[in-house]
């Protein structure tokens, strides 16, 4: 079923409900398609990694934070 931007974006829940249920819907802007709304398979959705920091168990030394040694600071600088 072909639906324009404007109907989608007033609609969008009424369209996932029905796109739970199997249906798919072309979403189209000036009657020319652009986007397919349609289920998407559990199997197929990567899963999220998580950012730096918030992995469980995950930990940086405190040698981490102290300066870093005057060769690399030269080097980073191109001196």
């Amino acid at each position: 079923m072909n639906i324009n931007v404007q109907d989608a974006k007033t609609n969008l829940s009424r369209y996932l409900d029905a796109v739970e249920k199997g249906e798919v819907f072309i979403v189209c802007r000036h009657n020319k398609p652009i986007a397919e709304l349609r289920a998407v398979s559990q199997e197929t959705v990567k899963p999220r990694v998580p950012r730096f920091g918030l992995w469980e168990g995950f930990g940086v030394s405190e040698s981490f934070f102290e300066p870093l040694p005057d060769e690399i600071l030269k080097a980073f600088n191109g001196e």
